[in-house]
């Protein structure tokens, strides 16, 4: 990454741009690996209808084996699909830049 920064934005302020980049992958990962909403139901005392019975939620180690994998699974996702954006920009980047520095030779 550090080296297609260098190569699309201007070197004194590729560093910024890396940081901020490390930065925004962090809290894309934990934005869309924690779901706050799903551990609120172990928190808050709340029962569940189904067809007449209640069941009450219980995080016990199956319980919590199963969000921990659901986190990492979210985490990495949301990971990857803010890499994927951009390293399709930066794509274009490079190919906008490439025709422009093909027109400068030829010009």
């Amino acid at each position: 990454m550090e080296s297609i920064l260098k190569w699309i934005i201007p070197e004194d302020i590729s560093s910024a741009w890396l940081k901020y980049l490390h930065f925004a992958i962090y809290v894309v990962g934990i934005s869309n690996g924690v779901k706050i909403w799903k551990l609120e139901k172990y928190i808050s005392p709340q029962t569940m209808r189904e067809k007449g019975s209640e069941i009450v939620l219980q995080l016990n180690s199956n319980r919590w084996a199963l969000e921990i994998y659901r986190t990492i699974i979210g985490t990495l996702n949301g990971i990857a699909v803010m890499l994927l954006v951009f390293f399709v920009f930066a794509l274009i980047a490079y190919v906008i830049i490439r025709v422009f520095e093909g027109k400068k030779q030829s010009g």
